[in-house]
């Protein structure tokens, strides 16, 4: 592709965004890197429609970075629960504090600066570089990677970090090169909005895209071939115990879980690989006879990798142990304000009838 033909790519682009895009979302209203950072780890592999509410209750508590720095990991993780992806949680409350004892709660302004930020990766600094100080730096989250491989027709497999270097380098190429204070953030909203509503992974809508004439996979009629990756994540599917203790007061017992793997850091039911090791844990709650056991109806849990099939024992009475060596007593009251998984919180609000 010739420089004339990537100066024409930026500026259809930008045209079609002013007209087509997406112009009415909270976040593009403002260069604010603090809103802008906000949405740009909530949207990461989460849709615009979820992440509305999330976005405005996390203003509504945490108006600027140094609120968010100050506040505790539990109530964050609280305001989070049910977002999913847990670790951008944590990494968003890590990356708050480090622009506040750092940076003196100011976001730096270069995208390479900011990707040495926890939770901060080279696109979402590009993102927030290009939104909110105009910076010459492309993006390559899954929208926008599949547009570019789609118009270039980079067939190249993107699982060799090689390869992902070079399409950087196409991206980089294609930036809009006039006028960048204006043109920087439309064009990278437009290649996001491109790829959300008209460039999809199946069934683009090519005769609605300003890109089509130049674009080598519509020209071909092989879109949905790009962008090629061989690689793919495996799945597994685990299957959980979850003891789920109320005492005579009526509080649930949690604990925190481990500070790696699934729900790293958050509360929880106690967990266990099987039955048997659930039981061996009831037997030592006290006097039998003063405790009901009674198994709940098992579900599923679908992460990104893993099939979690979550089987909940219910067990209520008078607890005269500990139940496990960390952990304590919560209530109805306290489940929301605590990070929860959301299967958990779910959990718990379904059976809160016959807790209490």
């Amino acid at each position: 592709m010739s420089a004339t033909e990537h100066g024409s790519v930026a500026e259809r682009v930008v045209a079609w965004q002013s007209t087509h895009g997406r112009n009415h979302l909270p976040w593009q209203q403002t260069r604010d890197p603090y809103r802008v950072w906000l949405s740009e780890i909530m949207l990461q592999q989460t849709q615009v429609a979820t992440v509305l509410d999330y976005y405005a209750r996390f203003l509504a508590r945490f108006p600027d970075v140094r609120a968010l720095a100050q506040a505790g990991q539990d109530e964050v993780m609280g305001l989070w629960s049910g977002l999913g992806y847990y670790t951008r949680a944590r990494n968003l409350h890590r990356c708050a504090q480090q622009v506040v004892a750092e940076h003196g709660g100011v976001f730096p302004d270069t995208a390479a600066v900011l990707a040495t930020l926890p939770g901060i990766g080279r696109s979402t600094a590009g993102a927030i570089a290009a939104f909110c100080f105009s910076e010459r730096v492309p993006i390559l989250d899954a929208n926008v990677r599949r547009v570019l491989t789609r118009l270039l027709g980079f067939d190249k497999d993107l699982a060799s970090a090689g390869n992902e270097r070079l399409l950087w380098e196409e991206a980089q190429a294609l930036l809009p090169r006039k006028n960048l204070h204006a043109a920087m953030p439309r064009y990278t909203q437009g290649l996001m909005d491109l790829g959300a509503s008209v460039c999809t992974p199946k069934m683009p809508r090519c005769g609605q895209c300003p890109l089509a004439s130049g674009c080598a996979a519509s020209r071909a009629g092989d879109a949905e071939r790009y962008p090629v990756k061989t690689r793919r994540l495996v799945r597994r599917s685990e299957s959980w115990q979850l003891l789920v203790l109320r005492n005579p007061g009526g509080r649930v017992w949690l604990q925190r879980r481990p500070a790696a793997g699934i729900w790293a850091g958050m509360h929880c039911v106690p967990v266990f690989a099987d039955g048997a090791s659930l039981m061996g844990c009831v037997a030592s709650l006290g006097d039998a006879s003063r405790i009901s056991c009674n198994e709940l109806q098992p579900f599923l849990h679908v992460l990104t990798h893993r099939d979690l099939h979550l089987h909940p024992v219910l067990v209520a009475g008078d607890i005269a142990e500990r139940p496990t060596e960390d952990g304590g007593w919560f209530g109805a009251d306290e489940w929301h304000s605590i990070g929860l998984p959301a299967p958990i919180r779910k959990l718990l609000d379904s059976t809160q009838a016959q807790l209490w």
